[in-house]
């Protein structure tokens, strides 16, 4: 897609009046265009594998498929297409569930003029867009996980930061092991856990993410 080629959208919901409504809204604004609709989530995929839109607007309650069932198994088949969720329940329930379903944004329908054409936008730009509402439910999901003793933004064990720290300060496989008092194949597993884990290929950029972590200085 070009900056000139408007996003191409696929519309889904069951209620026709609903989908002329967006219609109007979205098709209005020069930089998106609604090339498909659907009427229900299996036929939201359907069209979606034909016209491969740039992204996807599910309602949730539609028959046959409902539209988490949909967003599943689209960001499955098409894991580049974009998705918002377009709802009129405001439940965190929900909400989670579309953000587990591949969800970039969930939208409410009562505030669907105000927000819905942010929402594509930010959708498109590979973003996030999510109501106040529902920032406020990811907080406090947060917060109860961190009271029950979960660290929910860490990934890495404390063991693993051990080893990533004693990596980025220039000990060897068999240096780590010695001051660790582990065997080398140990520290190699948790070397190889940790590039795996964070996405990164070598030493180095295991240093640039040890310094951005704060475990050692630049």
């Amino acid at each position: 897609m070009t900056d000139r080629e408007p996003a191409r959208i696929l519309l889904a919901d069951d209620h026709a009046l609903v989908r002329r409504g967006v219609r109007l809204i979205l098709d209005s604004e020069p930089d998106l265009t609604v090339v498909a609709e659907a009427s229900d989530g299996a036929e939201a995929i359907a069209q979606a594998r034909t016209e491969r839109p740039d992204l996807a607007i599910l309602d949730i309650a539609m028959p046959r498929l409902t539209g988490l069932q949909a967003a599943r198994e689209l960001s499955r088949i098409l894991p580049d297409l974009r998705i918002l969720i377009l709802t009129m329940y405001d439940n965190e329930q929900y909400f989670f569930e579309a953000l587990k379903a591949g969800a970039s944004g969930y939208v409410l329908k009562s505030v669907a003029d105000r927000d819905l054409v942010e929402a594509c936008r930010a959708a498109v730009r590979g973003e996030p867009f999510l109501y106040p509402g529902a920032v406020n439910a990811l907080i406090r999901n947060y917060l109860e996980r961190v009271a029950d003793g979960e660290d929910p933004g860490r990934t890495i064990t404390d063991r693993e930061e051990e080893v990533l720290k004693l990596v980025a300060e220039g000990h060897s496989s068999k240096e780590i092991a010695d001051l660790l008092v582990i065997s080398v194949k140990t520290v190699e597993r948790h070397r190889s856990n940790l590039l795996q884990k964070l996405g990164l290929r070598d030493r180095l950029e295991l240093t640039r993410y040890a310094i951005r972590a704060g475990l050692i200085e630049p």
